[in-house]
């Protein structure tokens, strides 16, 4: 799995993050965990191979806020409780 983090400016209120997350789901169909944060500027999601950062941009772009950045890294799914594997 591959968590995509993403940059972005002007977002509001909640209904700017419900776009931002519908932006991302019809980019990436198979997108999982979605999660937009007005607050911390970003949004966030799982997909099983990483995406078109262009792409990503442009999506984000076209719904008139600005994607500052896209940044891909290796997921790891945490075991219960966040614990890996052990007691």
């Amino acid at each position: 799995m591959v968590k995509t983090t993403l940059k972005i400016d002007g977002m509001m209120c909640a209904m700017c993050e419900a776009h931002i997350c519908d932006a991302i789901r019809k980019t990436v169909p198979s997108a999982k965990k979605v999660v937009a944060s007005r607050g911390k500027k970003e949004a966030s999601f799982l997909s099983e191979d990483a995406v078109n950062a262009e792409q990503m941009k442009a999506a984000i772009d076209a719904t008139g806020y600005t994607c500052l950045s896209v940044e891909s890294a290796p997921y790891e799914k945490k075991g219960l409780f966040g614990i890996l594997g052990g007691r």
